[in-house]
Order: structure tokens, then C-alpha cells, then sequence
């Protein structure tokens, strides 16, 4: 299984950003996906999560109303818009995946990470 991260960069609060992360070796379709972060110092948090068929999806208060979780099936893809970013948000943002919920962090399967960085 492969979980590749991309679309991370340098951007100025209140600026946006498109993550995506392309799967492989994986039934994408069946699995929830999930947007997890990691801020320098800090553990793991979870970010956003969405269904297999997109009806549900669930966002941390930090980032409700700011980012926006989807997917797109037929190319194995999940994305993650994050507008109005904040200098808190910066942290390596990893996609995770599992057949069912899982609401205590442990995926069977994650990326390795893209970088964000907002800067003040």
C-alpha cells in the first residue's frame, strides 16, 4: 500500500493550499481517509475524515469551515483544501486510510507526509 502526499509548500496567512494524496495497492474505494497532522513538538492530530462514498465527512473545530475534505474514486485520489490558513496550522500533513472508522488514531495505513508552513 502506498499513500503519497503532495501539494504542501510556504504560504502566507489567510492563504490557501490543495492537498492531495494518490493511493496504490489499496481498494480506495472501500476505505475511509482520513487528513491527520503533526505540528513540530506535538502529536499526532486528526485533521478531517470522509467516507468511502463521500456522504459523511467530519472535520476537528480547529479547521471546521476553513478546510474542506474530498475524494475522488475513480482516481484513487483525496484531497484537502485548506483556505484562511493560520501560522497554527503549520505541521506535516499526512493521509491515513482504514476500512472502518477509527476514531483513536490508529490507521493501518499513512503517508509520509507534505509539509506546511504558514507564515505571520
Amino acid at each position: 500500500v502506498q499513500l503519497v502526499e503532495s501539494g504542501g509548500g510556504l504560504v502566507q496567512a489567510g492563504g490557501s493550499l490543495r492537498l492531495s494524496c494518490a493511493a496504490s495497492g489499496l481498494t480506495f474505494g472501500v476505505n475511509w481517509m482520513y487528513w491527520v497532522r503533526q505540528a513540530p513538538g506535538k502529536g499526532l492530530e486528526w485533521v478531517s475524515s470522509i467516507n468511502a462514498g463521500a456522504e459523511t465527512s467530519y472535520y476537528a473545530d480547529s479547521v471546521k469551515g476553513r478546510f474542506t475534505i474530498s475524494r475522488d474514486n475513480a482516481k484513487n485520489t483525496l484531497y484537502l483544501q485548506m483556505n484562511s490558513l493560520k501560522p497554527e496550522d503549520t505541521a506535516v500533513y499526512y493521509c491515513a486510510a482504514s476500512i472502518t472508522y477509527n476514531t483513536r488514531g490508529e490507521y493501518p495505513y499513512r503517508g509520509q507526509g507534505t509539509q506546511v508552513t504558514v507564515s505571520s
